[in-house]
């Protein structure tokens, strides 16, 4: 039997205000998923505990990984999924533009008003490789709109560093998402005493004061200074790595592989040895849809199992915009899931859908509430929503996996 696992990012969620006390999943029209639900077991999984968890640690586990034992930073991650050269002993560093005062110490903005584009990014990536010079050889990749990764190409250097990003907060070796915070660009410190961590607190401290001062005087932020929109002339770093170590092999000979919207999720898919389907540029909207249940139902064809991952929820949890959350969820269904079932048989491909974490939209951020799953073909009458699926005890995101698999 064929595997499908389907993962919507950030879609857990709280009661919204804004759509009468339910959820975004709750209130959405989603006939096509309620029909996948109807064939199927539901139930909710835990991320990471009482961890706040990013991206790369509910990935990791709903692949099947203890992210305690088998999590890499993020920072190598994106890089390898952005195509970025790293070498294991170098320093790699997630990265986002952002907005700031003057100084480049007040946050104004930590994603640029979500609306600098990937061609705006791409110049100011040129800029800051061109003009900022600091002790070691660099690399600042722009992947997508405000999102980017930098690769200090040095040895001698520690991930054990604290994230210049105020919104996530290193709890052990895993993120921590903060649902409050100051308003500020943060020091970057050692957090042991060794002289590798020293080393690569005073190259994050150093390229970020000086690639302030070079995004400042951009033309790029000129013009959108101009233009009435936020000036991206800040870096935040967060989740520095300096290992790509792969996990064990808990697939078999089950040959996967990946359709991904950002460089993170390409990132681990390339780690555990699955293949990277290329897609188009995502707009996180209903145009996106056709083209990736198209190429879904091409790999089943090719692969033993496929891992689909749709950004779009996450983006509208961030924001706190529950009724742009039950949208991103109608359109997903209507052309996503809608075209996909119409080509797809249950008795021969067994579906998952869940999250990598949930982002409720009253808190604009990462939670550690647990997040509702559907496995098709192990029930029926199931109902895909925090309500129902949150009235069962969780099970850790990494069984998702071996239920996946085991049938």
């Amino acid at each position: 039997m064929k595997k499908l696992l389907v993962v919507l990012d950030g879609i857990g969620d709280m009661p919204c205000r804004d759509l009468n006390g339910k959820t975004p999943l709750e209130s959405a029209r989603k006939p096509n998923l309620d029909y996948l639900a109807s064939q199927s077991k539901t139930g909710c999984i835990n991320i990471a505990g009482d961890i706040a968890p990013e991206s790369d640690v509910g990935v990791f586990s709903v692949l099947g990984f203890d992210p305690q034992k088998h999590h890499v930073g993020r920072g190598a991650l994106e890089a390898s999924g952005a195509g970025v050269e790293f070498k294991n002993g170098w320093l790699a560093v997630r990265a986002n533009f952002a907005t700031s005062d003057e100084t480049g110490k007040r946050l104004l903005d930590r994603r640029v008003g979500r609306n600098l584009s990937t061609p705006e990014a791409v110049r100011l990536e040129k800029e800051l490789n061109s003009k900022v010079k600091i002790g070691v050889p660099f690399l600042f990749k722009a992947t997508v709109a405000h999102r980017g990764v930098v690769v200090f190409k040095t040895s001698g250097v520690s991930n054990r560093i604290s994230n210049t990003d105020p919104a996530y907060v290193m709890k052990g070796k895993l993120a921590h998402a903060q649902v409050k915070f100051e308003m500020r660009v943060k020091e970057c410190k050692p957090l042991d005493k060794t002289r590798e961590a020293k080393k690569a607190a005073a190259l994050v401290n150093e390229f970020t004061r000086k690639a302030h001062e070079v995004l400042q005087a951009s033309p790029v932020n000129k013009k959108r200074h101009k233009g009435g929109k936020k000036i991206a002339n800040a870096i935040l770093l967060r989740d520095a790595e300096t290992h790509l170590l792969k996990p064990p092999n808990i697939y078999g000979k089950t040959k996967w592989a990946l359709l991904a919207d950002m460089p993170l999720e390409v990132g681990i898919a390339k780690l555990v040895g699955m293949r990277v389907i290329a897609l188009p540029t995502p707009s996180f909207g209903a145009s996106d849809y056709p083209t990736r249940a198209r190429k879904t139902i091409g790999a089943l064809k090719k692969f033993d199992a496929v891992y689909v991952h749709l950004k779009g929820p996450d983006l509208f949890g961030h924001d706190g915009e529950a009724k742009g959350k039950k949208n991103s969820v109608e359109e997903i269904d209507e052309f996503y899931f809608g075209p996909l079932l119409k080509k797809i048989d249950l008795e021969k491909v067994r579906i998952a859908v869940t999250g990598d974490h949930s982002t409720p939209c009253v808190l604009k951020a990462h939670s550690a509430d647990s997040v509702p799953y559907l496995i098709s073909g192990l029930g029926r009458g199931g109902v895909f929503d925090e309500t129902h699926c949150r009235k069962t005890k969780p099970i850790p995101a990494r069984e998702i996996m071996k239920i996946l698999l085991g049938g």
